[in-house]
């Protein structure tokens, strides 16, 4: 049993081979920049459809909802990152609190998050850049427009979604030239995004009409089937637009890469938790409160749709010209956790060797994040949109709840130990935070749960397979 959860030193988690090191580059500036790209992105431009399709107006209960959980592991991620300020995020407290094999399932399950967050956002960029190719080529005159087969999966008609493939490749490109590079770029990015949030909040909430909230919770609080076999509710809806909020993980996916990480990372963290919150909630309002949920509920880009059903096409033309400019800025901090994730379990031994090499010129691993781009672009080509967000929850719980397991195992078995930030009122939050992401497993689709259990089963064949014989810290070697 003692191989199974055999356990990392948490005095060593930062030590590392030369030529396996990444460098620090970051500054808490580009911390919270990276993590409002990655929250505000693809949850607030197209997924507040999906959720107001499965619980009405009440959409706005299920982001309160989601909301609160991760506030509560956002907390135990800063605690966690700035104690273990090395990559790998939840797979590494994992590592050193529970032991071996639990930091694999948490590693893989990471694995599927990354790379069905990357496919999902690529899925929907593609959907803004489409409408905005018809709108321009609506108002110039010249056909900019893509044949339909090359802008939709084989699910919706198509035979590959050309647009998301491109992105991601192009996203993969700029962080193989350099970390803090792309992280200025994205900063200036996550501006433009903001921006064009405040457009539309500007523009929709003079036509907010009382009328458009009622009924306010049609489908129910709890997950319920409808007559159609579609499961809707406000718990249902937050399961999937849980989605909209991740994003902080990310960050500490950066903490070995960070100049000052005991006091930049709790910044990062927090700082972009609350005001993506904040954000959420009025764009949330605007959008419900100006038009029905049912006319927008079911569209790709919903929330230029609801601009040019109040005539403001301007004003649309706006939000999917910065959706199709500022988009790729959750893609840039996904990709980028990704492949760090692959490095981690790479330098680890635990995923082949050859994935944790660090290119000399650019302080990048460009073996790992050429390989995640490929494996995220055919998976963005096939894929629904829906399906493989409520998948990559089903993975991002799982490392939510690991990480608040974490907090709690070494309060309790460490309780001396210093820690640069410390989770207020520990004992509540991370409970909370457990039960609050169980319990949102529970609501998602019961396909997603049986998908997620199958890949779970896979996991632990490529860990009995391959893993757990390459181990580094099997072999009495430091990882």
């Amino acid at each position: 049993m003692g191989a199974w959860l055999r356990r990392k030193n948490i005095d060593q988690v930062t030590v590392h081979e030369a030529g396996r090191q990444l460098v620090p580059t970051l500054s808490w500036p580009h911390l919270i920049a990276l993590g409002i790209g990655a929250i505000v992105g693809t949850g607030i431009y197209t997924l507040i459809g999906v959720g107001a399709d499965k619980a009405g107006p009440a959409v706005l209960l299920s982001f309160v909802a989601a909301g609160i959980v991760c506030a509560c592991a956002a907390l135990a991620y800063a605690e966690m990152a700035t104690m273990m300020p090395a990559a790998g995020s939840a797979y590494t407290y994992s590592y050193t609190a529970l032991g071996e094999s639990i930091a694999w399932v948490v590693g893989w399950s990471l694995i599927l998050e990354y790379s069905l967050v990357v496919s999902t956002v690529a899925v929907g960029w593609s959907g803004y850049f489409v409408g905005f190719l018809q709108w321009a080529s609506a108002n110039t005159g010249v056909d900019m427009s893509l044949p339909a087969a090359l802008t939709a999966g084989p699910h919706a008609g198509g035979i590959v979604n050309l647009p998301a493939v491109a992105i991601t490749f192009v996203v993969a490109g700029l962080l193989m030239a350099g970390t803090k590079e792309s992280a200025t770029l994205n900063a200036v990015l996550v501006v433009l995004k903001l921006i064009a949030l405040a457009v539309f909040v500007a523009v929709a909430l003079p036509a907010f009409d009382p009328a458009n909230l009622h009924p306010f919770m049609p489908y129910g609080f709890s997950k319920s089937v409808d007559a159609q076999g579609v499961e809707r509710g406000v718990m249902a809806a937050a399961a999937i637009i849980f989605f909209a909020f991740y994003g902080f993980d990310a960050i500490s996916t950066a903490a070995e890469e960070t100049k000052n990480p005991g006091r930049d990372l709790s910044i990062g963290i927090v700082g972009s938790m609350v005001g993506c919150t904040l954000i959420y909630v009025v764009v949330a309002l605007a959008a419900v409160g100006a038009m029905s949920f049912t006319v927008f509920g079911k569209s790709a880009e919903p929330l230029a749709l609801i601009m040019r059903e109040l005539g403001s096409a301007r004003a649309a033309a706006v939000i999917g010209a910065v959706a199709v400019i500022a988009l790729p800025t959750v893609l840039l901090a996904f990709l980028y956790g990704q492949s760090r994730i692959f490095f981690v379990m790479s330098r680890d031994g635990l995923l082949p060797r050859g994935l944790s090499k660090v290119n000399q010129r650019t302080g990048t691993p460009v073996a790992t994040t050429l390989f995640t781009a490929v494996l995220v672009a055919a998976l963005a080509g096939v894929a629904r949109l829906d399906e493989i967000a409520a998948l990559a929850n089903a993975g991002t719980l799982a490392a939510f709840t690991a990480v608040a397991v974490c907090l709690l195992v070494l309060r309790k078995r460490e309780p001396h130990r210093a820690r640069a930030f410390r989770t207020p009122l520990a004992w509540i939050v991370g409970p909370v935070a457990i039960g609050g992401c169980l319990y949102l497993f529970w609501s998602l689709p019961s396909r997603t749960q049986v998908y997620f259990l199958v890949w779970n089963a896979i996991g632990v064949i490529a860990y009995l397979a391959y893993g757990r014989r390459h181990s580094l810290l099997g072999r009495g070697e430091q990882a």
